[in-house]
């Protein structure tokens, strides 16, 4: 099974590579199927093997030609700063050094928000943001001011378009009742109770779910909520905080399935006992201010997995040191490919760095909707990873009742509960053994499913036995 990915620390004075020399330095590295040295030994191998890569990569992609064609087009475009990761500057240091290049244009996307939000000059845009633990600035910028950022200074490492994100919405939502069943058919696939058996509910693991909110009253998950936290249309986190509510229904459907607690017998969620960090960062406004405020968030409260459902169709780079930071964090990020189909997949769940997540039924088949593509690199070439339930899939709905959806948002919140409970089974474990074991597990790509997902089904008594 291919290992890839790494979280060394200090890396970022590695030259940058290029795509194609990166994929030929850096070969898979198969673990010994089923055995627990084979799975520990392959991580730190692959931490070795990529340590160049990484802290490279994100000068590995050029994406100047998307600025380009953006400034062309409207006169401004916003754009991920990333910054040298030796640098950890103080926010003053960014304003002063980097702040001149930025420019809230009275055209641009951010101030267009800020005069809808409380009319022209109720609230004066932000040319820029520095989300110091992700190490970048989201800013808008005209043609010179992106040409300064370009030339380089003390500072800067590269400089990507933000790219427009968007939620992987489902495909089917119905009614449900409460499963009658003690357990949904997606946690029986994956036998997380045998785990649960054993002491391993996801107690004392908090899992960042970035997504439309929560219903923090719904009686499953009025316990799950360790924090939570909304951002609104600019970006900015809203205080005083409010009470944990979902926005539209997405975010409490997802998370239910990462740790809905079980009522009356009944459950739906795959880590029982974890906490979940909720971000209310979709959909509208500056989706990319309020996602990178999420992921920043997210890092500040230590989370040990990331679960997103969103994303851009097509291979886009700009996210690629995002995810590594995540990594380089300890934080397994855990990302859905998309419901668009064959041949296609979203960004940036189909990085290499992802744990991406396509969508099986309860015949282990994967449906047509579930993306999968394969791409010209070496190291985890077809997305997505593995499969998991995303047909059917009953959880929460907000106001307290339950529903139905498909879609590979339900199957990826099954894959972040069952690192929850790895995670709780070996608490030093890093994300790449994490990773690995859950790759381990899987059962075979379904017959007549070759090409639509690079492994099966995982399986949770499987994967703590590779741990």
């Amino acid at each position: 099974m291919p290992q890839r990915k790494s979280t060394p620390a200090g890396s970022g004075a590695a030259k940058p590579v290029k795509a194609s020399e990166a994929s030929k330095a850096n070969k898979p590295v198969r673990a010994k199927a089923g055995g627990r040295a084979g799975v520990k030994g392959s991580a730190a191998r692959s931490r070795a093997a990529l340590a160049s890569r990484f802290g490279a990569l994100s000068g590995a992609y050029d994406s100047s030609g998307l600025v380009d064609l953006r400034l062309a087009a409207t006169g401004n475009a916003q754009v991920f700063v990333f910054l040298k990761r030796d640098a950890n500057p103080s926010m003053t240091q960014v304003t002063r050094e980097l702040g001149k290049h930025f420019s809230a244009e009275k055209e641009s996307q951010v101030a267009s928000l800020a005069m809808v939000r409380g009319g022209p000059g109720s609230r004066r845009p932000q040319a820029f943001r520095y989300f110091k633990n992700l190490g970048m600035v989201l800013g808008t910028v005209n043609t010179d001011g992106y040409k300064a950022l370009r030339k380089g200074t003390e500072l800067v490492d590269t400089v990507h378009l933000a790219p427009a994100l968007r939620m992987i919405r489902p495909v089917t939502v119905a009614a449900a009742a409460i499963p009658a069943d003690p357990l949904t058919w997606g946690l029986r696939a994956m036998q997380v109770d045998q785990l649960w058996s054993r002491g391993f509910t996801g107690k004392g693991v908090l899992v960042a779910h970035l997504d439309t909110g929560l219903d923090g009253t719904h009686p499953a998950l009025k316990d799950a909520i360790g924090e939570f936290v909304q951002f609104d249309t600019l970006g900015n986190i809203v205080t005083p905080s409010p009470a944990a509510f979902d926005s539209a229904q997405h975010g409490t459907h997802t998370a239910g399935t990462i740790a809905g607690r079980p009522i009356n017998n009944s459950n739906i969620g795959v880590a029982p006992e974890a906490l979940l960090a909720s971000a209310m960062v979709i959909e509208g406004g500056n989706i990319q201010a309020r996602v990178l405020g999420g992921l920043d968030w997210a890092l500040e409260q230590r989370a040990q997995v990331l679960t997103m459902s969103l994303g851009w169709p097509g291979w886009i780079p700009s996210f690629i040191p995002i995810i590594q930071v995540l990594r380089q964090s300890n934080c397994l990020p855990v990302i859905a490919v998309g419901n668009e189909g064959v041949g296609t997949s979203r960004s940036p769940g189909n990085y290499v760095e992802s744990l991406s997540v396509g969508a099986c039924d309860v015949n282990g088949n994967v449906p047509d909707f579930s993306s999968s593509q394969l791409f010209q690199r070496t190291q985890n070439p077809l997305v997505p990873d593995v499969i998991a339930p995303g047909v059917n899939v009953v959880s929460a709905m907000p106001g307290g009742g339950y529903q139905s959806m498909d879609g590979t948002s339900m199957a990826t919140p099954h894959v972040a509960g069952l690192a929850a409970l790895l995670r709780q089974a070996k608490p030093t474990a890093s994300v790449d053994q994490i990773e690995a074991a859950i790759f381990g597990s899987c059962g075979a790509v379904p017959a007549n499913y070759t090409g639509r997902t690079e492994r099966g089904l995982p399986n949770g008594p499987r994967a703590l036995a590779l741990l």
